[in-house]
């Protein structure tokens, strides 16, 4: 599998919103595109895959920059369906909103459908450090890990955590799902 280093429409969203990001536009930029290039690997050939999965690539966790939270994954859900809306793209909003909303469960989201599942794993691949792979060859993870450097994106999470902890101790992590 070749490293994808481009796309228009993670570019395109990243330029017109990098205010948005700060400090942290280069760690969830090449997070988002850690993710899509894991997912891309790890998807079957769908119509529509690659498109589908940049779009749930771009809005996954967006909301902790967007919506100030790090309960993040209905508000980063909802302004996925606003974006698919105004572009037309209303038909993918389910799998789209099912991609963002099980990407942090712990357990397979097979059942709903191919692209979540894989999109669940690529996320998992990028915040285990690579540690799981769910086949992925090493050298190809290692890849993207250089063309996509971490740029303290696992360090931006373990203080958005530690904040967390300390405002909502019994709802450290609202974001995970068994």
């Amino acid at each position: 599998m070749e490293t994808i280093t481009r796309s228009a429409f993670l570019d395109e969203q990243f330029a017109s919103s990098s205010g948005l990001f700060r400090a942290d536009l280069e760690a969830y930029r090449n997070h988002a595109y850690r993710v899509l290039n894991f997912a891309l690997a790890l998807a079957p050939a769908l119509p529509d895959a690659r498109r589908k999965l940049e779009i749930a690539s771009y809005f996954h966790d967006l909301g902790i920059w967007a919506d100030s939270t790090f309960d993040y994954i209905e508000p980063s859900a909802g302004r996925a369906r606003e974006y698919l809306e105004a572009s037309g793209l209303s038909e993918w909003s389910a799998e789209i909103t099912r991609m963002i909303s099980e990407h942090h469960k712990v357990r397979s989201a097979h059942r709903d459908g191919p692209l979540v599942e894989a999109f669940r794993r690529a996320d998992w691949v990028d915040v285990s450090l690579g540690l799981l792979r769910f086949g992925l060859s090493g050298p190809f993870a290692a890849e993207v890990r250089r063309t996509f450097p971490n740029q303290g994106f696992h360090r931006r999470l373990v203080e958005l955590t530690l904040q967390r902890v300390r405002r909502h101790p019994l709802s450290p992590l609202p974001m995970f799902k068994w």
